[in-house]
């Protein structure tokens, strides 16, 4: 048997999904597409069926920064030390607090490094219980729908196109028969 081609599929994308404003954006999954444009007609597509959605971020996977897991008390930033100098390059943060849930948007930072951002973070968002894990990417790699945007999730008033009952073909095919 051939060996397997290295490159036999597409880069992944992590998909961050606002339900509802004010709600923040949570990690929903990842896609394959060829670039972080199609990436976000794939998520619209898989994640945000029937409206449930007001808004969609996708970054790279490869893009994403990601600290090592803590146990259940103990805070990852605990293993960061605080940065007085938050200049620089714009990260968008995400927390996991507990297990088994996904990571949840908890703000921005301005830093020269991730590393950097990481200390940023610790002193400059607040968080009321500790943070299990940290997901950061640089704000500028991220592609997000905007407000003008928000007309995708519409539908029409009536969503009759969604039954095909309520087509009625049969009455309509008889119809022009009829005036043949």
């Amino acid at each position: 048997m051939p060996a397997k081609p290295k490159l036999d599929q597409l880069p992944t994308y992590e998909v961050f999904l606002q339900v509802k404003e004010p709600r923040p954006f949570k990690h929903e999954g990842c896609v394959h597409a060829t670039s972080l444009e199609m990436a976000l007609v794939f998520a619209k597509e898989q994640y945000s069926r029937r409206g449930i959605c007001s808004g969609i971020w996708v970054a790279a996977t490869k893009d994403l920064i990601v600290t090592e897991y803590t146990d259940n008390a103990t805070d990852v930033y605990d293993h960061f030390n605080s940065v007085g100098d938050c200049k620089g390059k714009e990260y968008s943060i995400f927390h996991m607090i507990k297990r088994g849930t996904q990571h949840s948007y908890a703000g921005i930072v301005n830093a020269d490094s991730p590393e950097n951002a990481l200390g940023c973070a610790k002193s400059l968002i607040e968080r009321k219980k500790p943070v299990l894990n940290v997901w950061l990417v640089e704000t500028a790699a991220m592609l997000k729908t905007a407000e003008e945007d928000k007309a995708i999730w519409e539908t029409t008033p009536e969503k009759l196109f969604r039954e095909a009952i309520d087509y009625k073909t049969a009455e309509k095919l008889k119809s022009f028969k009829e005036k043949q």
